[in-house]
């Protein structure tokens, strides 16, 4: 018997199930979505977490306050043009965008990205786990919420899902999209399977292939009308992946998360019905060696910037469908410790990418790097609650418009930076 929540895993996918009175709607209704949604276009977003808290003061710093370079002396980087390829980019003649970021300086320049400074999380607790938790269920402070603020979003889109709709291209379904909404975790497209041997003798531990595991535990239950839910796999299966070519010149970085991003963008053209995309990237912890131009920091910006710009530019005429955003728990200090890092702070910042956003422009607020300004002295004041941002987002470019729902208890404002 299935339960409420069942969760099948097959080699690299992960498939989150909801049913009710035993029997899934969601398998029921997928076949019916997937051909209503075939060759469709849909409106995506595509979110990345970036795990391990960014130092927002080093991928995008307040240059010209004075306090940057006497609290981070061996931190703090130039915008002079003399520091040569070690310079800053400067954004605005305030802030300024580390180097290993610059392929998202000429996103800027076009007016497709926007940057959100001082960001984060109403809760001040510096643990990742729990951080992290608040930021994907929408809910800072209140732990053991049930689902995450990307499955309430699917929830709110006012259609029937197709069984690609929400999709995080990693190896375990990620904590915002936990939910009623049917979801899928997948690291590796080329494995998305499917097995039709129709064998009622694998052992349920096996990876053998999911829809034999399918079929031997749910069909007495659906009497066979659940197979029908697999046209959607039989449709990516028709889909070029080992032979995909990305468009336009883009070149992604031979990394996991630029994998991830290639493949997004792979059910992006295939029209299979997506709408909400998630990847990750960790790096970020950065207490010791954080570096500027070479060091801790700069490998993970160089990988992250590199792998969403050759995306954008894979995506082409699709590009008016997308909307990009980033996110991160929490920031780090101001100053720099002895190990020439920065430890657990509060406010980073974010980036958000797309044809219907006010770009080319940093938006947020750092009013002083003072030690007498900051939170316990040391501290990025949060002056921008993550739900402003996300809600503005995700409203305006999925048309949901029901924050009540999006975020439990929230009575903020939406922070405005999309065009529309």
């Amino acid at each position: 018997m299935l339960t409420r929540r069942a969760f099948l895993k097959s080699g690299g996918l992960a498939v989150l199930v909801s049913s009710f009175g035993g029997f899934p709607p969601f398998l029921a209704k997928a076949a019916a979505a997937t051909r209503k949604l075939n060759g469709v276009r849909q409106k995506v977003l595509v979110a990345i977490f970036q795990r391990g808290a960014m130092d927002g003061l080093m991928a995008v710093p307040l240059f010209t306050d004075p306090m940057y370079a006497k609290l981070r002396q061996g931190l703090a980087m130039s915008a002079a043009k003399s520091a040569g390829e070690e310079a800053l980019i400067d954004l605005d003649g305030r802030y300024g965008l580390h180097p290993a970021l610059s392929p998202f300086y000429e996103l800027y320049k076009n007016g497709q990205l926007a940057i959100v400074q001082g960001v984060g999380s109403p809760d001040p607790t510096r643990s990742h786990f729990d951080a992290q938790d608040y930021m994907e269920t929408g809910t800072p402070g209140i732990k053991g919420t049930p689902s995450g603020w990307l499955n309430r979003a699917c929830g709110l889109l006012g259609h029937d899902a197709a069984p690609f709709r929400a999709v995080s291209m990693t190896a375990a379904l990620p904590r915002s999209l936990y939910g009623h909404e049917p979801a899928i975790a997948v690291s590796n497209l080329s494995e998305f399977g499917l097995n039709l041997s129709g064998s009622k003798n694998i052992p349920v531990d096996t990876e053998e292939g999911f829809e034999s595991l399918y079929e031997q535990t749910t069909q007495a239950l659906l009497h066979g009308t659940g197979i029908e839910s697999f046209e959607a796999v039989k449709m990516l299966r028709k889909i070029n992946l080992k032979n995909y070519q990305p468009e336009n010149g883009a070149e992604y970085p031979n990394t996991q998360f630029g994998k991830s991003l290639k493949q997004i963008a792979q059910l992006i053209k295939a029209k299979v019905g997506l709408e909400i995309a998630f990847s990750d990237i960790g790096g970020w912890d950065n207490h010791f060696g954080e570096g500027t131009v070479r060091g801790a920091f700069a490998a993970p910006a160089e990988d992250f910037s590199k792998s969403i710009h050759a995306f954008w530019k894979d995506l082409g005429t699709y590009q008016d469908d997308v909307t990009l955003m980033t996110m991160t728990e929490f920031g780090r200090t101001v100053r720099e410790n002895g190990s020439g890092g920065t430890d657990h702070g509060r406010a980073s910042c974010l980036f958000v990418l797309g044809n219907d956003v006010g770009g080319g422009k940093v938006y947020g607020t750092i009013t002083s790097l003072d030690p007498d300004a900051l939170d316990d002295n040391r501290d990025i004041p949060v002056t921008t609650d993550f739900r402003s941002v996300f809600s503005e987002v995700a409203d305006s470019h999925l048309r949901i418009n029901n924050d009540v729902v999006l975020f439990p208890g929230w009575k903020g404002k939406r922070f405005n930076l999309m065009k529309s």
